[in-house]
C-alpha cells in the first residue's frame, strides 16, 4: 500500500504539466546540442528567441555568482563564457523563479547562496571548471519546488509536520510522501538529460559519499548547502543546520584553513547579492 502510494506521487511529480516555458526550450537546446551539425550560434538564436528568458538568464549570468558582472552582453557571449551546462542549469533555475519565489519564502535566496558557495568550495579544492558547480547548487532544492506545485494538497501537511516534530523538510517529506527531494532532484535531472555530473550533485547532496562516478559533485553542494544554512542565508524549509559528513572534506581535500578561505569570500558574496532582483 504505501509503495503504491509512493508510486502514485511518484507519478503525479513526474508529470511537470504546470513548469511552463522549461520543456520546451529546454528540450530544443538539449536538442540541438546532440546534433554534431548543429552550432553555438543556433543554440544561442533558440534561448534567445524567448525574450523574456533570455532577459532573465543575462541577469542571472551578469550577477556575482560567475565572475563576470555587466561583462556578458548576449546569449552566445554567455554560452561561449560558462558553456552550455551552465546556460542550461541557468534557464531551468529562471523558469522556476516565480514558482520558487511563491512556493516557500526564501528558497530562492537559500538556492542562490548554494550556488555561490559551490562555486567558492569548488574554486578553493581546486576543481576544474568551478562556475559548472553552481548549477546543481542552484537546483539542488527544485524537488521541493516540483512536489509543492505538483503535490499542492500535501503541501501543508509538510509544513506542519516540520513545526509539531521539530524536524528537517527533508525528514518530514520522508515522512508525509515516502521520499525526499534529493529522489526528485534525480529523477527530474534524469528526465531532462542533464550531464551526470550537475545529476549526481542535485541527487546526493545529503549523502555525498554515495555518488557513484562524481562525488566530488555531491560534496561541493553537501558542504554548501551546510554554509549557507549556517550562515542563515534564506530559508529551505526548516531552521535547522543539516549535518556536515566529514568524508565530504576528506573527498575535497579542505582543510580549516580552506574552509575559512570560503567562507571569508562567501561573506563578501553575499553582500554583493544582497540587493539583486532577478524577477
Amino acid at each position: 500500500m504505501a509503495d503504491d502510494l509512493r508510486l502514485a506521487h511518484r507519478n503525479r511529480i513526474l508529470a511537470v504539466k504546470d513548469l511552463p516555458t522549461l520543456p520546451k526550450v529546454l528540450e530544443e537546446v538539449t536538442r540541438l546540442v546532440a546534433d554534431p551539425n548543429s552550432s553555438t550560434d543556433q543554440v544561442a538564436k533558440l534561448i534567445a528567441y524567448d525574450q523574456v528568458l533570455s532577459a532573465k538568464v543575462l541577469k542571472m549570468v551578469n550577477s556575482p555568482i560567475y565572475g563576470f558582472p555587466g561583462r556578458i552582453g548576449s546569449i552566445q557571449h554567455a554560452l561561449v563564457l560558462l558553456g552550455l551546462n551552465v546556460i542550461k542549469g541557468v534557464i531551468i533555475s529562471t523558469s522556476v523563479f516565480d514558482f520558487m519565489i511563491s512556493t516557500m519564502n526564501g528558497l530562492w535566496e537559500h538556492s542562490l547562496g548554494c550556488a555561490l558557495a559551490c562555486t567558492e568550495i569548488a574554486k578553493v579544492a581546486g576543481l576544474e571548471e568551478p562556475e559548472e558547480y553552481s548549477v546543481p547548487g542552484l537546483l539542488h532544492d527544485l524537488g521541493k519546488v516540483v512536489t509543492a506545485v505538483q503535490l499542492p494538497d500535501i503541501r501543508q501537511e509538510l509544513d506542519a509536520t516540520v513545526k509539531e516534530r521539530d524536524c528537517t523538510y527533508r525528514e518530514a517529506e520522508a515522512l508525509v510522501i515516502g521520499f525526499t527531494h534529493e529522489a526528485v532532484n534525480g529523477w527530474l535531472a534524469q528526465h531532462w538529460r542533464l550531464p551526470l555530473k550537475i545529476r549526481e550533485g542535485m541527487a546526493w547532496h545529503h549523502a555525498p559519499t554515495r555518488a557513484e562516478h562524481y562525488p566530488a559533485a555531491a560534496c561541493v553542494v553537501h558542504l554548501a548547502d551546510f554554509l549557507v544554512k549556517a550562515y542563515e542565508y534564506g530559508f529551505s524549509g526548516d531552521d535547522q543546520v543539516p549535518y556536515l559528513d566529514p568524508n565530504a572534506l576528506k573527498i575535497l581535500k579542505l582543510d580549516g584553513d580552506a574552509l575559512d578561505t570560503v567562507m571569508d569570500a562567501l561573506a563578501e558574496k553575499f553582500l554583493e547579492v544582497a540587493d539583486i532582483s532577478f524577477s
